[in-house]
């Protein structure tokens, strides 16, 4: 995951002004609040966890792409769907 350095934030800060939090992620749709200098918590909108969470955002691979994976899982696999086969 890719951490805008803009939305980060220390835990102590955060604690003393957490609309600072609010307003990053208005901003930027995500907050990270730091403890001992490290990524601990984000903090996205509810909008942004249900797609997270959902896949609401998923890309969709094109036919053509499920077709040529398909059909390379085939050959690898001969074998064992020969055998299957009987």
């Amino acid at each position: 995951m890719t951490i805008d350095t803009n939305t980060m934030i220390s835990i102590t800060e955060a604690n003393q002004n957490f609309s600072k939090v609010t307003r990053l992620v208005d901003e930027h749709g995500t907050a990270v609040i730091l403890k001992n200098n490290s990524p601990r918590y984000l903090v996205i909108d509810f909008e942004g966890a249900e797609k997270l969470l959902l896949g609401k955002d998923e890309k969709i691979a094109d036919a053509e792409d499920v077709l040529a994976i398909s059909e390379r899982f085939i050959r690898q696999n001969m074998e064992a769907y020969e055998v299957l086969a009987q």
